[in-house]
């Protein structure tokens, strides 16, 4: 009988020992969906660099006076080129981080290129540059239309990190703040072989 009468409390209590396990489990199980959503804000460096250079096709777009021109012409500086659009708001938003960042380190070994890939063409890309005071940045156009093709982009802002050979050494997809100290501590080594050979 001692037996019988305890046999209803215990199985309450096993049922509440199962319950808190299955709740702390639930709570482990969470964690690297939490981790995954984290980790999809941006974060660190903001820009990932390769462990070694990486071939481009030489691309092709037009300058702010319409001039077709390519990556070729900008052989012997560090480009930071950034892919966007006037419709795309994180775009927009991190515009200006990428201006005061050519204000700080623009010169012969180093440009921001601003590549518009916008139908509009440049009216749109100017109007925008004017409205939002923009004044350090050469805009640009993909005229031709296969920027986003021939970078496999799957989406903007996209902006690669290209050394002075037209090799493509970092990438970033998504909106950065690029002119925070980190970033421009992470890119300035990279401009200085490319400064020696233009002579300062």
């Amino acid at each position: 009988m001692k037996n019988g009468t305890t046999g209803r409390p215990d199985a309450a209590v096993r049922r509440r020992v199962l319950l808190v396990l299955t709740a702390v489990a639930g709570v482990f199980a969470a964690v690297p969906m939490l981790r995954r959503l984290r980790g999809s804000q941006p974060a660190g460096p903001e820009l990932s660099i390769y462990s070694g250079p990486r071939e481009l096709p030489n691309l092709r777009f037009a300058d702010g006076q319409g001039t077709p021109t390519s990556l070729a012409a900008f052989h012997g500086r560090v480009v930071l080129l950034n892919v966007w659009a006037t419709w795309c708001a994180p775009c927009r938003e991190e515009m200006p981080t990428l201006d005061r960042l050519q204000a700080t380190l623009g010169g012969p070994g180093f440009e921001v290129v601003a590549l518009s890939i916008d139908q509009g063409g440049m009216p749109m890309v100017r109007e925008f540059f004017l409205q939002a005071g923009i004044g350090h940045l050469h805009p640009y156009v993909d005229t031709f239309g296969e920027i986003s093709s021939s970078l496999g982009a799957g989406g903007i802002p996209l902006t690669l990190l290209i050394d002075r050979d037209g090799r493509e050494i970092g990438r970033k997809l998504g909106p950065a703040t690029w002119d925070r100290p980190q970033m421009v501590q992470l890119i300035r080594p990279y401009l200085a072989p490319a400064a020696i050979d233009h002579g300062g």
